[in-house]
C-alpha cells in the first residue's frame, strides 16, 4: 500500500477514535441515569459494575499470564482506586440519584484537570501563569451558570450538586497521588487492581447497608452491562489509544466535549431539555479550558528557562 494511503488511513482512524472516545467517555453518565431510573441505587449499580468488571479483568490477566502478586503494587493501586474509582463514581452517581442530570454532573467532573493544572500544580512546585488562573475561574463560572439554571428550574436541590463537586475533588486527589506515587504497573494491571479494590469496597458497603440485592428490572442489568463494557472497557482503551497516537493534550481537549455530548444523550434518551443557560455555561467553561491548555506550555517554558 502506498505511503500516502497508509497515512490517510492512520489519520482517519485517529479521527474516528477521537469521536468514539467522546461518546464512550460520556456513556458513564448516561449509564448512571439508566441505572437510577431502573430503580437501582448508586451502591447497587457500582457494586455490581466493579464486581463483574473485576472478575472479567482478573480472568484476562490469568489467561495472558499478567502478574498480580505484587503487594506493594496492590497497596498503591488500592489507594488510587479508592479515590479515582470508588469514591469519585459513588459521589457522581449519588448526585444523579438526587436529581442532578448527567450533563451537569459531567461538566462539574470535567473541571478536575483544570484543578490539577492550577491548584494541585503548586504541590509539585509547578509554575502557574495568570492565564491558567483566569481559565480556572472561567471554568468554575461556567459550572455556576449551568447549576444556577438547574436550581431555577427546580431540577435538584442545591445540596445535590455538592456530590459531583466532592467527587471531582476525590478524582483530583487520586490524580495528584498518581503523580506522587508514580506507579510502575501496566494499564491492565492498574485497571484490574483498582476494579477489584473498588468492587470489594462498594459491594461490602452495599451488603452492610442492605442494598446488594439487585432490582428485578432487566433495565438495571442493561445499565450494569452498559457501564462495564462501554464506559470502562471501551472508554479506557480509547483514551489510551488517543493519548498515545494523538497526544495527551488532544485527549484532554476531547474529554471536555463530554458534557455537551452527555447533555445530548440524556435529551435524546430521557427527554431532559438542553437549556440556553446550559449552553452558555458550557461555552464559558470551554473558554477556560482553552486558556489553561494554552498557558501550560508557556508555564513549562518559563520553568525550563529557569
Amino acid at each position: 500500500m502506498p505511503q500516502p494511503a497508509r497515512e490517510a488511513i492512520r489519520r482517519n482512524a485517529g479521527h474516528l477514535a477521537s469521536v468514539a472516545l467522546v461518546i464512550m467517555w460520556s456513556s458513564g453518565y448516561v449509564g448512571a441515569e439508566l441505572g437510577i431510573r431502573a430503580g437501582g441505587t448508586p451502591l447497587q449499580l457500582l457494586g455490581w459494575r466493579f464486581s463483574i468488571l473485576g472478575v472479567l479483568l482478573v480472568t484476562v490477566c490469568l489467561v495472558l499470564g499478567v502478574r498480580l502478586n505484587d503487594r506493594q503494587a496492590w497497596a498503591r493501586q488500592a489507594v488510587l482506586g479508592l479515590f479515582s474509582q470508588a469514591v469519585f463514581l459513588f459521589l457522581i452517581f449519588e448526585g444523579v440519584a438526587n436529581g442532578v442530570d448527567g450533563g451537569t454532573a459531567a461538566l462539574i467532573a470535567a473541571l478536575q484537570p483544570l484543578l490539577v493544572a492550577t491548584v494541585a500544580g503548586k504541590i509539585f512546585g509547578e509554575r502557574t501563569t495568570a492565564g491558567m488562573w483566569v481559565g480556572m475561574a472561567l471554568g468554575m463560572a461556567g459550572v455556576v451558570v449551568v447549576v444556577s439554571g438547574g436550581l431555577e428550574a427546580g431540577v435538584a436541590p442545591w445540596w445535590a450538586y455538592l456530590f459531583p463537586a466532592a467527587g471531582m475533588l476525590s478524582l483530583t486527589t487520586g490524580t495528584v497521588l498518581t503523580q506522587r506515587l508514580r506507579p510502575t504497573e501496566t494499564l491492565l494491571q492498574s485497571i484490574t487492581m483498582q476494579a477489584v479494590v473498588a468492587g470489594v469496597v462498594l459491594m461490602s458497603a452495599a451488603l452492610l447497608s442492605g442494598q446488594a440485592a439487585a432490582p428485578a428490572d432487566p433495565d438495571f442489568w442493561a445499565a450494569v452491562a452498559w457501564l462495564v463494557f462501554l464506559s470502562t472497557l471501551c472508554g479506557y482503551v480509547l483514551f489510551v489509544f488517543v493519548t498515545r497516537t494523538r497526544g495527551a493534550t488532544v485527549a484532554s481537549v476531547l474529554l471536555y466535549l463530554t458534557p455537551p455530548t452527555t447533555m445530548v444523550w440524556v435529551w435524546l434518551m430521557f427527554d431532559v431539555p438542553i437549556t440556553l443557560l446550559a449552553v452558555v455555561g458550557m461555552a464559558i467553561s470551554a473558554v477556560g479550558v482553552i486558556l489553561v491548555l494554552r498557558s501550560r506550555p508557556a508555564a513549562a517554558g518559563q520553568r525550563a528557562r529557569r
